[in-house]
């Protein structure tokens, strides 16, 4: 039992499954089915031993128990890694649920899908599962050491992977909001929205935080100045850099008590609060200028009261928190020390950020705070009797919040607002100490101790006392305003061929509107004007460039059949999904063996078109046509005949389709119709004698127009797309030469050859082709290539691509061969392996006025010998 490979989906798969985030484990197993009845009674019970948790589980049964019956019964070794897997994750505390497990055509391999929060964890789930039914099956057991292990490592990868309560909150409103996000690859930051929509926020600072008010926030005693300059009520203070100067200093402020502070700080560290003798006021020097990273120590007058944490975002103040430092309270018979422990059992609480409290911990610190109060870690306290372990109320150390923002006075609202405008922070923490936060800071000898640029959120989500608050609404607000969108038009090209072409003719149209269209395509990501990455880009990795870019205004995305396969898809919905075709191509790859399972892959691009868009679906082809039954949104159809009796049906319905009609190509919806243009006036279309030519322009056109683009764009577009070797390398690219002509096309599979080969029975001349096939093809599929174009050409050279994916050279020749003779036994043929041996013979060969047609592996060697041919 091995993992043959594991990836990560992002998004729908062939089962057209709607969730981002998704591990997919390829099993070499044995299937329990298979073995004795007492193997399966004794992997039952071992199982149940180990993980009797698994009985929650509801299967395929739909009650609780059903999947431990399955395994009773008997079922395969991948549905019950699947259910592992999962399980391991919840104990670990990551809930998730969705699984499935598909037996491929190779017996005894499975492709198992499931859930993860965490990618790291989710694929040491997977992992784990496999070693834990093995060593049931090798060993009867599996060691409760290893599986506590195993759930250790996975709450530590779960430590790791999380980005932290603030920003998880503000993922969680996007999300509820519709809002698409991305994790960006540096400095923890994430993207909210798409293309020129989008906004960035790493933690709780935005992209629209001022560098100079986290700065100022940043530098304590600044930002006390500025503030008391203003009016605001701040602390007495000062800054010192030696300790010599610490005795001046706390007489300066009015002598003690006193608080003594880092100047450049964060999260409590290096503070200590209530200073009353000299000594006290040594040691905690010592302890603020270790914390500083300058060494400079701030020396202010200790207010006494409450720590209050107030939230203010764009301008508005939206949470208020009393905070209250690490405690525990007596019991009247167990020793501080115990009561630390029995605090820290409490399930809310956990290490660092990952649960809504923090473990109290004791360090140094700690025993000086209880000293002061006259406690020892052995003490017993009083029924009632509170001991503080903490000088500042960080919930990062172990305090506590209560929710204070109904009671908070309003002109210490209005103080608060006042406060993050005059730092400059567009979210702000701000700190105050005042016995009664109902009353006027000044009427209650309060103030304002500090400014904090990135605030936590923890504290007033999940607040240990009082209403959680949705502070992540108001800063997606102030990111999206008077439901500014965040997305950009998504326009997404799939089908076995005419992909690349549809894709770059849909851009061209849209560049016609003066936005900036970034796509994606088999030979490159692009962004205008301007190619990003040259090579095979149709998957979601080139995808999630384009959506990421900040200038990009329209994306149109050709996404091919191994992309979804192995990652999914780089969004989770569109607004045009077009399906162009699908025919045998790639069968035998990826666990896809017939043509209606590639239409289900396929398919996924009809069924991501969200609720206001529309699938743009090819009525000639009865397995794209089939797609419309699981669209959510609207449906268009295209079509090269009016007559179609699923198109007659659709504009009855006042249906919207694009029809090739009386040599145009024209809009229809109901009794409707709108012409483009003619044909033989579209580039692309070769002059009207290449009608896959015209069909690609049909879908390019239509969904163009169901997006609401002008249709005068729309001409002006399809009339300038001239399908040469700048705009569409390997698509239909026509030389003339000096006596004949070369047409190159990067068909590699029957119905690409077979929509170039009735252009090509349109040439009044002699035909040749150039031919071959990629090696990981079915043999009979390549035979078909060969049957294909002993219809089409007077004579063939037939030659290999350089990989040959695995065959022995000659091989696929040979094959391409027996499938030419079958079709024609007298038919004049050649075979020269070499691509380019191969081509320089056919147009040496090629008679006057004749066509030599190529097929290339490499579109790009190609051209370039045909244009050094032409400037002979």
């Amino acid at each position: 039992m091995k993992i043959l490979k594991t990836q990560t989906l992002r998004g729908p798969n062939y089962w057209s499954i709607k969730r981002q985030k998704l591990i997919q484990m390829r099993l070499d197993l044995e299937d329990v089915a298979e073995k004795p009845s007492n193997l399966i009674t004794g992997f039952y019970e071992g199982l149940v031993k180990i993980l009797p948790s698994l009985v929650e589980h509801f299967c395929s049964r739909d009650h609780r128990g059903g999947f431990l019956e399955r395994v009773q019964e008997g079922t395969y070794m991948g549905h019950i890694i699947e259910h592992i897997a999962l399980e391991l994750q919840e104990l670990a505390g990551m809930p998730v649920g969705f699984g499935r497990t598909r037996e491929t055509a190779t017996e005894g391999v499975y492709n198992v899908v499931f859930e993860y929060i965490y990618e790291e964890a989710g694929r040491y789930a997977g992992r784990a599962a496999v070693r834990l039914c093995n060593s049931i099956i090798v060993n009867g057991s599996y060691s409760p050491e290893e599986l506590a292990q195993d759930l250790a490592d996975l709450r530590d990868l779960r430590a790791n992977s999380a980005l932290g309560p603030s920003t998880e909150t503000i993922i969680k409103e996007a999300e509820a909001k519709k809002i698409p996000w991305m994790l960006l690859s540096a400095r923890a930051m994430v993207q909210l929205g798409y293309g020129v929509n989008q906004q960035r926020i790493q933690a709780t600072l935005s992209n629209k935080t001022s560098i100079l008010g986290v700065e100022l926030a940043c530098d304590k005693e600044g930002t006390k100045t500025i503030l008391a300059e203003a009016g605001i009520p701040v602390p007495r203070g000062t800054v010192i850099y030696y300790l010599d100067e610490l005795a001046d200093a706390i007489a300066e402020v009015g002598g003690y008590p006193i608080v003594l502070k880092p100047l450049d700080g964060n999260h409590g560290r290096g503070i200590t609060i209530d200073i009353n003798s000299q000594h006290e006021a040594e040691e905690a020097y010592d302890l603020a200028s270790a914390a500083s990273k300058t060494r400079s120590v701030i020396v202010e007058r200790y207010y006494k009261g409450h720590d209050h944490r107030i939230l203010v975002i764009n301008g508005k103040l939206v949470a208020v928190s009393e905070r209250i430092p690490a405690r525990v309270i007596g019991d009247g018979y167990s020793t501080i020390e115990d009561l630390i422990e029995q605090t820290n059992q409490d399930p809310n609480r956990g290490d660092g950020h990952d649960n809504i409290l923090t473990k109290i911990s004791v360090d140094k610190t700690s025993l000086g705070v209880l000293k002061r109060q006259g406690y020892e870690m052995d003490t017993i306290l009083k029924k009632g009797e509170i001991a503080y372990l903490k000088a500042t109320a960080n919930l990062s150390t172990g305090g506590i919040a209560i929710d204070r923002t109904d009671e908070i006075h309003p002109q210490n609202i209005w103080i608060a607002e006042r406060v993050a405008k005059i730092i400059g922070l567009d979210i702000a923490g701000i700190d105050v100490v005042t016995p009664d936060i109902s009353k006027p800071l000044k009427e209650a000898d309060g103030v304002i101790v500090e400014v904090n640029a990135a605030p936590g959120f923890r504290m007033h989500v999940s607040p240990s006392e009082g209403l959680p608050r949705n502070v992540a609404a108001p800063v997606l607000d102030m990111l999206f305003p008077n439901n500014k969108p965040s997305r950009i038009p998504i326009l997404a090209v799939t089908g076995t061929n005419g992909k690349t072409t549809t894709t770059r003719l849909l851009a061209h149209i849209y560049r016609q509107t003066g936005k900036v269209v970034g796509y994606t395509s088999t030979d490159g990501i692009y962004l205008g004007d301007y190619m990003v990455e040259k090579g095979d880009n149709t998957g979601p990795l080139s995808a999630g460039v384009i959506l990421r870019d900040p200038t990009v205004e329209v994306a149109v995305l050709e996404c091919a059949r191994g992309g979804i396969l192995r990652s999914g898809l780089a969004f989770e919905s569109c607004d045009i999904g077009v399906v162009l075709n699908v025919a045998a191509d790639h069968l035998g790859l990826g666990d896809i063996n017939s043509i209606e399972q590639m239409a289900k892959v396929k398919g996924v691009i009809a069924e991501s078109v969200n609720a206001d868009g529309y699938a743009v679906l090819n009525a000639d082809d009865p397995l794209v046509a089939q797609m419309a039954q699981n669209v959510k949104g609207k449906v268009a159809y295209f079509s090269m005949s009016k007559d179609n009796p699923l198109i007659v049906d659709h504009l009855r319905r006042n249906g919207m389709a694009a029809i090739y009609e009386n040599g145009y190509l024209s809009i229809f919806e109901g009794e409707w119709t709108l012409r483009i243009e003619k044909a033989e006036n579209i580039p692309i279309t070769m002059k009207a004698m290449a009608p896959f030519m015209i069909a690609n322009a049909l879908a390019a056109c239509l969904a163009a127009f169901v997006h609401g683009t002008d249709i005068e764009l729309i001409r002006q577009g399809v009339r300038t797309f001239n399908p040469g070797a700048n705009q569409t390398p390997g698509r239909m690219n026509l030389f003339d030469m000096k006596d004949f002509s070369v047409l190159i096309d990067y068909a590699h599979n029957p119905a690409g050859y077979q929509a170039v080969g009735e252009f090509v029975k349109n040439w009044s001349g002699d035909r040749l082709g150039v031919i071959g096939g990629p090696g990981d093809r079915r043999d009979e599929d390549l035979m078909l290539l060969g049957k294909i174009a002993a219809g089409i050409f007077d004579h063939i050279i037939i030659k290999e691509d350089q990989d040959n994916r695995g065959r022995d050279r000659g091989s696929v020749a040979e094959l391409i061969v027996k499938g030419i003779l079958a079709e024609n036994s007298q038919a004049s043929y050649d075979v020269i392996l070499d691509e380019t041996e191969a081509t320089e013979k056919g147009l040496e060969k090629v008679n006057k006025n004749g066509l030599v047609v190529i097929f290339p592996e490499s579109v790009t060697k190609s051209i370039e010998l045909i244009q050094k041919y032409q400037s002979i």
